[in-house]
């Protein structure tokens, strides 16, 4: 799988392992945020990664903020993204099959072991698998296309 990948500069540090992690796994993995600096700003870094993600060059897109929130709300204003904010496996499985999350977030507070995990089942969960979870993304679809 093609992935995307970018931090803020305090979460540097985990999107190293989240990238080497996921190269173990056989999965290419494009870094957005080569640049980081003491004084950067994640929304250039949600953008970047999430127009990729809008463009099909990248499959789906990982991003590593302090909370995960601001992030992920930068990501949502992209047109095409669902962005997803995981804190759980459940949440991860959830995002991708009931909601069709294309781009998740993390904070760099959770153990690098949750964060392993949820980013397996992220990318292993089957997406949208009920008629009743496809309805509720074309309504959000159709509101987003509206605007």
């Amino acid at each position: 799988m093609k992935i995307g990948i970018a931090s803020d500069h305090r979460g540097v540090k985990y999107k190293q392992e989240i990238i080497k992690y996921l190269k173990s796994k056989n999965h290419t993995v494009i870094d957005y945020s080569k640049e980081n600096t003491e004084t950067d700003d994640y929304p250039d870094f949600a953008f970047k990664v999430c127009e990729k993600v809008v463009q099909k060059e990248i499959e789906i897109g990982i991003l590593v903020c302090r909370t995960g929130i601001g992030m992920s709300i930068a990501a949502n204003k992209v047109k095409g993204i669902r962005c997803a904010k995981i804190n759980s496996e459940e949440d991860a499985i959830l995002s991708r099959n009931d909601n069709g999350a294309n781009v998740m977030t993390f904070n760099y507070t959770d153990s690098m072991e949750n964060i392993k995990k949820y980013i397996d089942a992220f990318l292993s969960a089957e997406v949208i698998n009920d008629e009743r979870h496809q309805r509720r993304i074309d309504k959000i679809t159709r509101y987003e296309n509206e605007r």
